[in-house]
């Protein structure tokens, strides 16, 4: 089994899941949030917050990474009050891979519940509003069973883009052994490797069948939801 690929790549495994698993974790109920507030709120700095929540989309991932270490770096506004107030420092550390993982994949998380949202019809909330229920028991009860499915496929998208991230990772963090080489980084390195080319391709095939598992998974958690909900 060592044989197939040694101890840094299993490492590499490790922290790439631990990344994703916690990127996803912190994105979800934030990227449920905000989702919802594009989709049904009218608000100043609505387009602002819309184009900000994209930008990862667009910039070159190496420029998220550059922003995210002059903001979260120990010199930086964020990274400076972390590091000073509670001794945290993100950059160069696991943590800031999980958050280069979720800023890159957050849109995703944001855009796939935010279909959903608007594909529900307002006025089953409205229904339920002039019943008494609160605006946060509406959610609860009404519109979230209904995003599910949507909260699903964003789950995984995010957790699939935080197993691949390297352009912002890379930058911000580095890619230091055990604490930062995630898979992406180290078929990078094994690539530049003298023959490392063989286990740098066992490393891409292990990535495929676990982003290829994720959707499946996905899939058949979606369909389950589906079909209990239309059946409610």
């Amino acid at each position: 089994m060592t044989d197939w690929l040694g101890p840094a790549e299993w490492g590499a495994v490790a922290l790439s899941l631990r990344v994703a698993m916690s990127a996803t974790l912190v994105s979800l109920p934030l990227g449920v949030f905000v989702a919802y507030a594009l989709a049904r709120w009218r608000f100043p700095g609505r387009e602002v917050l819309n184009v900000l929540v994209h930008l990862p989309l667009i910039l070159p991932p190496v420029v998220t990474g550059y922003l995210l270490l002059l903001t979260f770096g120990t010199r930086g506004p964020v990274g400076g009050f972390l590091d000073d107030a509670f001794g945290v420092t993100v950059a160069f550390r696991w943590t800031g891979a999980a958050l280069a993982a979720g800023v890159m994949a957050f849109p995703f998380m944001v855009r796939a519940v935010r279909l959903s949202i608007e594909a529900v019809d307002p006025k089953l909330e409205q229904a339920a509003a002039t019943l008494g229920a609160s605006r946060a028991w509406v959610f609860v009860t009404v519109t979230l069973p209904l995003i599910l499915p949507g909260i699903i496929a964003g789950t995984v998208l995010t957790f699939a883009k935080g197993m691949g991230e390297f352009g912002a990772t890379i930058t911000f963090v580095s890619n230091i052994p055990g604490q930062t080489r995630t898979i992406p980084l180290a078929i990078d390195l094994l690539l530049e490797t003298p023959g490392g080319e063989a286990r740098a391709a066992r490393l891409a095939g292990l990535s495929i069948v676990l982003a290829a598992s994720a959707l499946a998974v996905s899939e058949w958690v979606s369909r389950r939801v589906a079909a209990r909900v239309g059946g409610a």
